[in-house]
C-alpha cells in the first residue's frame, strides 16, 4: 500500500489496530476437543492445522507428546502462541521423587517448534551434591526450601530430602528438557510466573509452559489446497527445495497467528464492523495539532517496513544456503586470506560490528576476540567455538586463565552462570533469546546467589573458629 501524507492517512496510522480485518482462510483450524478449542496452527488430525504442530485429542482432553513421555495440557493461550502442561507429580506421599524420572524428566525434540519459556520457576528436590557445582541456587535460601517445608503441600516428603535448587527455565540448556535423574535430583515441579514474594498458599497451580514459533505459510500440494485461488496461490518454497506453500496474493499478507491472508482496511464501513463514527470524529478533530506526528509516524513506518524487507531477504538467503543439498546453492567458503582482502586488512572502516551482549560478555569471560583467525579454522568464532565447548561439557576450559587462577569455588560458579547466560543470548531462535530485561534479572540473581552464599560460607567460617577456640 502507497503512504502518502493526507488526513485520512493520519485516521489509518492513529486507528489502523481497530481497522484491521481478514480475509477468508487459506487453512483448517481442528475442531474441538470436548470444550476446548484447538487454535491454529496446533494440530489433532491429519486434515487440521499445521502437522509440524502436533497434539493429541485424548477423551475430550488436550495432551501433548515429549520424546520420552505424555503430558496433558491445561490451559492455550493462542494469542502470545502458548500453552501449559500439568508437570509430573510425586509417585507416592511417601517418596520425593517424581513418577516420569524413568524418563529422564521433559524431553521436547529440538526440531519442532516448541520450547520451554523463560516464564517458568522450576524447583529441583531430592538432589545430590553434584548440584553444588552447577549454576542453581542451592542455597539455604533458595525458594524451593519455603515450598518443601510448606506443611500442608504436596511436597512434604521433600521436606527431609538432602538439598534442593531452584532456577528460571528457557536458557539455552533448559529451552528443551528438564531433566531428572538418581545422579542429580530425583523430583521437580514448576510454576508459571511466580511471584516469589507470595505465600506458598496463593501459588498458582504447577505448571510448565511450552510456546510455539510463529508458523509459515501452510504447505500445498496443488493449487486446490490453497482456497482454490481466492487468497493465496500454490508456490515453491525458496527456502526449502521441493516443498510447496500457499503465499498470498498481493496485497494480502500471512497472519500466522489466525492463519489467514489478511489486509488493512482503511474504509471503516467496508470493513463489516461497528459504527465508529464517533471514534473518527475525535481522531479526526486532533488532526491540526498532530500532523507532524503523522509525518514522523510515516516515515518510522517506512524505515521499519525496508529494515523487516531486508531481514526477510537475508533470512530466506541464509536458509536456502543452509538447507542446501545437491540441487540447492553451494555456500561460498571464503579463506582468511580472502576475508583479510575484502576488509582492507580489517580495516575499521569496514567494521560491521562489534556483536550482541552475548558475544561481548564472552569476550569479558574469555579475555579473546569475538573474531581470531589465530584460532583453528572452526573456532575462528568465538560464539561458535564456545558454544562448541559447552556442548562438550567444557565451558570452563574457555575462560579466562587468569580469571581461573586462584578463584574460589563460589566465583568459579559465578563465572559458570554468566557464560551459561551469554550463550543463552546467543540462541539462534529469537524467542529463545532473553530479552535485556531478563539479562537484567538473571544478573541480579546470580549476584544474589553469590551473596547468600558468601554469607553462609562466612557464618560457617566464624562457627568453626567460635568451636576451636572453645
Amino acid at each position: 500500500m502507497k503512504l502518502t501524507v493526507t488526513p485520512k492517512l493520519f485516521i489509518f496510522t492513529a486507528a489502523a489496530l481497530l481497522l484491521f480485518a481478514g480475509c477468508v482462510s487459506s487453512v483448517k483450524r481442528c475442531d474441538d476437543c470436548g470444550n476446548t478449542p484447538v487454535p491454529y496452527p496446533l494440530s489433532t488430525g491429519p486434515t487440521c492445522g499445521d502437522q509440524s504442530y502436533k497434539i493429541r485429542c485424548d477423551a475430550g482432553s488436550l495432551v501433548f507428546d515429549t520424546l520420552n513421555n505424555t503430558y496433558a495440557i491445561t490451559s492455550v493461550n493462542p494469542s502470545i502462541q502458548r500453552f501449559v502442561i500439568q508437570p509430573a507429580t510425586l509417585l507416592s506421599n511417601a517418596t520425593c521423587v517424581t513418577s516420569d524420572l524413568v524418563h529422564d524428566g521433559v524431553k521436547l525434540n529440538s526440531s519442532l517448534p516448541f520450547n520451554v519459556t523463560s516464564s517458568n520457576t522450576i524447583l529441583y528436590l531430592n538432589c545430590t551434591n553434584d548440584l553444588l557445582r552447577s549454576p542453581l541456587n542451592c542455597s539455604p535460601a533458595s525458594l524451593c526450601h519455603v515450598y518443601a517445608n510448606y506443611s500442608n503441600g504436596v511436597a512434604r516428603p521433600c521436606k527431609e530430602a538432602p538439598l534442593c535448587c531452584t532456577f528460571r527455565a528457557g536458557g539455552s540448556s533448559t529451552s528443551y528438557m528438564i531433566r531428572v535423574r538418581q545422579s542429580g535430583c530425583s523430583a521437580y515441579t514448576s510454576f508459571v510466573n511466580l511471584d516469589p514474594s507470595l505465600p506458598v498458599e496463593r501459588w498458582p497451580q504447577p505448571g510448565l509452559e511450552i510456546q510455539w514459533v510463529s508458523p509459515r505459510e501452510p504447505v500445498c500440494g496443488s493449487q486446490s489446497d490453497c482456497d482454490d485461488g481466492r487468497n493465496s496461490t500454490c508456490g515453491p518454497d525458496p527456502a526449502a527445495s521441493g516443498v510447496n506453500r500457499c503465499f498470498c496474493n498481493s496485497p494480502l499478507v500471512w497472519d500466522p497467528v489466525d492463519g489467514l491472508c489478511v489486509k488493512y482496511c482503511q474504509d471503516a464501513k467496508g470493513c463489516g464492523k461497528a459504527d465508529r463514527t464517533a471514534l473518527i470524529a475525535g481522531l479526526t478533530s486532533g488532526l491540526g495539532a498532530t500532523l507532524l506526528l503523522s509525518i514522523i509516524a510515516i516515515l518510522l513506518y517506512k524505515r521499519h517496513r525496508r529494515i523487516k524487507e531486508a531481514q526477510d531477504r537475508l533470512a530466506r538467503e541464509r536458509e536456502e544456503i543452509l538447507n542446501a543439498n545437491g540441487g540447492g546453492r553451494a555456500a561460498k567458503l571464503f579463506t582468511g586470506k580472502e576475508i583479510k582482502k575484502a576488509t582492507h586488512d580489517f580495516a575499521r572502516d569496514r567494521l560491521l560490528g562489534s556483536g550482541g551482549f552475548g558475544v561481548v560478555l564472552l569476550e569479558l569471560l574469555t579475555s579473546q576476540k569475538a573474531i581470531d583467525f589465530n584460532r583453528e579454522a572452526d573456532d575462528v568464532n568465538l560464539a561458535i567455538y564456545v558454544q562448541r565447548m559447552v556442548e562438550e561439557e567444557r565451558l570452563m576450559d574457555v575462560i579466562d586463565p587468569m580469571l581461573r587462577e586462584g578463584a574460589s569455588t563460589l566465583e568459579m560458579e559465578t563465572m559458570k552462570a554468566l557464560g551459561f547466560l551469554a550463550v543463552g543470548c546467543l540462541e539462534e531462535r529469537r524467542q529463545n533469546r532473553p530479552s535485556m530485561k531478563e539479562v537484567a534479572e538473571e544478573i541480579e540473581y546470580i549476584i544474589s546467589i553469590a551473596k547468600a552464599k558468601a554469607v553462609e560460607t562466612s557464618s560457617y567460617e566464624v562457627s568453626m573458629d567460635t568451636e576451636i577456640s572453645n
